[in-house]
């Protein structure tokens, strides 16, 4: 059946493009949990000795001893860029998670992250596809807004957590630490690295059939152990409580160091990781309805046609980074990153209503039925390479002290794709039910071209850090970034007009810090991120292929934090300014043709303003410790000349309180038995721009137990845990992507197990 609908649409987070225009966060629960590991991601060999001959030094019963904060207040945050000053002191909103934290908490992989802190949300995070998050309620950019041990990478895949000790969130705009990314934060990656003897497994269970195992060894070795090495394997069978979406995850990883003297440290690692499992597409409104959630199953997968193939994200990633001390106060870091990235991308994709009586592309059918396409686009592969050099020291200039840290990184990203099945294809009528059986996508349909690209970027960064007197401080930041990109379709055999533009620009920061007593600090920031991007490369768009210009987003902070010996807390307001762009009727000037004769035009239209306030917590007295983490968002668009009606609106799928608690008790009469619980709460979020419709807020509860088991030279720690413990139904996320509504449920009631052996 050839379709009537005259649309061009992609599979999510890729461009969509409808007659009518431009066509297309599970904040869950937990609270934050950060290790207070004193570690920059760039130590100095020295250091780095003492450290691992004391670890390796340890008898071998006795465990790493690890100390939990609420905000990794003694922490060290490498994505921070401001070396080894821990975050309680430092002029900024970051947080610190470890991976083991991440994965106790009950959340998969990257994902958990929304369950460890109020500010950090999803965005579109769907079961088996790659992780995409909001934070402060910006979405992240997959493209920009990842880094790995303070590297860009691209995070259109699934990022494994097996070898990553780590995971820090710089909250507020990234100009300071990335040339270009969408406003709202960043997210990096910490490799395990070599730390003297560990021998540690685990295997895992969830709920329906999910079993993992894992096993991370290492340990150093040769004249005074100069050579160390870490291995970290993981697998997993992949079957949750999601119909149709049984898959499978491995990774194997190793990292090596040798330190050739005390001033001089190289380290090398790689990793190679591969993923296949269907995805999950998302529900929608029923012509004007909300649905209400506790009528829909949330184990229904809408892909589960018998001709749905996984999706495939396949990478490989390796770095090699020297360390040079070049005096006692100097140090000189040199660091290349090549990243490969290969996916199979698709999905038996639901998109609008095209009934004669009812017509309506960002949503679904009243009767509860949809239109169905065949989205296909395999063998996409991504590459990604890295060199950064940087020098850091400190300088003295009469009675000022200043922190240095000046240097240049260059990145070349590529992009290779093949042309993909003709998803405008429509296959028929499938439900929300999930009962429709609809034939595939004819043999022998002709394919259509996708896009190529090349990106190359220089950025020169220097950043210091000004003691005007021992409690006054000063901080100042600019980056300056040069870039060159370029594109086109590829259909095969030819490829369309190459579209390539250059840009440059500074991005600068600066902060002003005063410690009112040793343990309470404040400070105040003002900094600046950068976006660039084109108009679609599309015929219907008057300026298609246009460079646009950069949108500069701009970011006010005052922040008070405070560290004592049980009870840490924070408080911090911020204000963001972040332009944007919006396609909108023009008059076609060109050989532009867009629908019924008319065009579009893609130029700015408006901005979004997100003020908040973010709050955390921790206190800890006798066998109790507890943990909350909560952010008040009050979010709006303004100044809109394609649509003033949206001005004062709320952006869709953007809560505007969000809360997370989570509690720990050790009993006494039973030694290692520790219970625990876990409350998240999320505020309504807006489901149209017009903020017509809304989904209700919603609150659920986690609840577990540990107990650790000292066998001989072994420890054993055993985990029982169920995720949303009453079994409530609500949709969780509203996103609203190329003007279409999606809707995705909580999740049901989950049981999980596992255990750790450490040697």
């Amino acid at each position: 059946m050839a379709t009537t609908r005259r649309h061009h649409c992609k599979h999510r987070g890729r461009p969509c493009i409808a007659r009518t225009g431009s066509a297309l966060l599970i904040l869950s629960g937990a609270a934050w949990h950060a290790t207070a590991q004193e570690a920059a991601s760039a130590p100095d060999a020295a250091a780095s000795a003492t450290a691992n001959a004391t670890a390796s030094a340890r008898p071998a019963t006795q465990l790493t001893p690890v100390t939990v904060t609420g905000r990794a207040a003694n922490a060290i945050a490498s994505i921070a860029g401001f070396g080894d000053v821990p975050l309680a002191k430092s002029p900024l909103q970051a947080a610190i998670v470890s991976t083991e934290q991440l994965r106790d908490s009950g959340g998969i992989g990257l994902t958990a992250l929304t369950r460890a802190n109020a500010s950090v949300g999803d965005a579109y995070n769907a079961d088996g596809y790659w992780s995409t998050f909001s934070i402060r309620g910006f979405a992240t950019d997959n493209r920009y807004n990842f880094l790995r041990d303070g590297l860009p990478i691209n995070a259109e895949t699934s990022l494994p957590l097996d070898n990553k000790t780590r995971v820090e969130v710089l909250e507020g705009t990234s100009g300071i630490q990335s040339g270009t990314s969408a406003p709202g934060g960043l997210v990096n990656l910490v490799v395990k690295r070599p730390e003297g003897t560990v021998r540690s497994a685990r295997l895992g269970w969830r709920e329906d059939g999910t079993f993992s195992a894992a096993v991370d060894i290492g340990q150093r070795f040769g004249v005074d152990e100069a050579f160390g090495w870490r291995l970290n394997v993981g697998a997993e069978h992949l079957d949750p409580r999601i119909r149709d979406l049984v898959g499978n995850r491995t990774l194997v990883a190793l990292a090596g160091d040798w330190r050739l003297g005390a001033d001089t440290l190289l380290e090398a690692e790689i990793e190679t990781s591969r993923q296949s499992q269907p995805s999950v597409p998302g529900f929608s409104l029923l012509g004007s309805k909300l649905p209400d959630a506790r009528d829909i199953d949330p184990r229904i997968n809408l892909n589960n046609q018998p001709w749905s193939l996984p999706v495939v994200l396949a990478g490989t990633t390796g770095s090699l980074r020297w360390q040079q001390r070049l005096s006692p106060d100097w140090k000189l870091v040199a660091t290349a990153m090549e990243q490969h990235l290969r996916s199979d991308d698709r999905l038996a994709f639901p998109y609008g209503c095209s009934k004669h009586d009812e017509v309506a592309y960002d949503r679904y059918c009243s009767d509860g039925t949809y239109d169905l396409y065949d989205f296909r686009s395999d063998d996409e592969q991504r590459r990604t390479e890295d060199l950064d050099l940087h020098a850091e020291g400190r300088i003295s200039t009469g009675i000022l002290t200043h922190h240095v840290t000046v240097g240049v990184l260059n990145t070349r990203f590529t992009l290779r794709t093949q042309p993909q099945d003709d998803d405008t294809y429509l296959l028929g009528s499938g439900n929300i039910a999930g009962t429709s059986i609809v034939p595939p996508l004819p043999a022998g349909q002709a394919k259509i071209a996708n896009a190529n690209r090349t990106e190359r970027s220089t950025e020169v960064y220097a950043r210091d850090r000004i003691e005007l007197t021992p409690a006054l401080g000063l901080w100042l930041g600019a980056r300056y970034t040069r870039l060159h990109r370029e594109s086109h379709q590829f259909d095969g055999v030819t490829q369309s007009d190459q579209t390539a533009y250059d840009q440059s620009f500074t991005t600068p920061w600066l902060a002003a810090s005063y410690a009112l007593t040793p343990d309470l600090f404040a400070y105040a920031s003002w900094g600046e991120g950068v976006e660039s991007t084109v108009a679609p490369n599309l015929g219907m768009y008057d300026n298609a292929g246009q460079p646009l210009p950069a949108l500069k987003s701009r970011q006010f902070e005052i922040g008070i934090k405070q560290s004592l010996e049980k009870f840490d807390w924070g408080l911090a307001w911020f204000d963001i300014n972040r332009p944007q762009f919006n396609d909108i009727g023009a008059t076609c000037t060109g050989n532009a043709s867009g629908p019924d004769g008319n065009c579009l035009e893609t130029r700015l239209d408006g901005h979004a303003h997100h003020t908040g306030v973010e709050a955390n917590a921790r206190w800890s007295v006798d066998a109790l410790t507890l943990r909350a983490s909560a952010m008040w968002l009050n979010a709006s668009l303004h100044d809109s000349v394609s649509d003033p009606s949206l001005d004062g609106k709320r952006p869709t799928n953007v809560p505007s309180q969000s809360l997370r608690l989570d509690a720990a008790y050790a009993l006494a009469a039973v030694p290692g038995l520790t219970l625990r619980g876990a409350l998240a709460a999320e505020g309504d979020r807006m489901v149209l721009p017009d903020n017509s419709i809304r989904i209700p807020g919603w609150s659920r509860l986690d609840l577990g137990v540990s107990y650790q088991q000292k066998a001989g030279a072994t420890t054993l720690t055993w985990l029982l845990g169920v995720d949303n413990a009453l079994d409530r139904r609500a949709w969780r996320e509203s996103p609203y992507q190329y003007q279409h509504v999606y809707l995705y449920p909580l999740a049901p009631r989950t049981w999980r197990a596992s255990v750790q052996i450490d040697l």
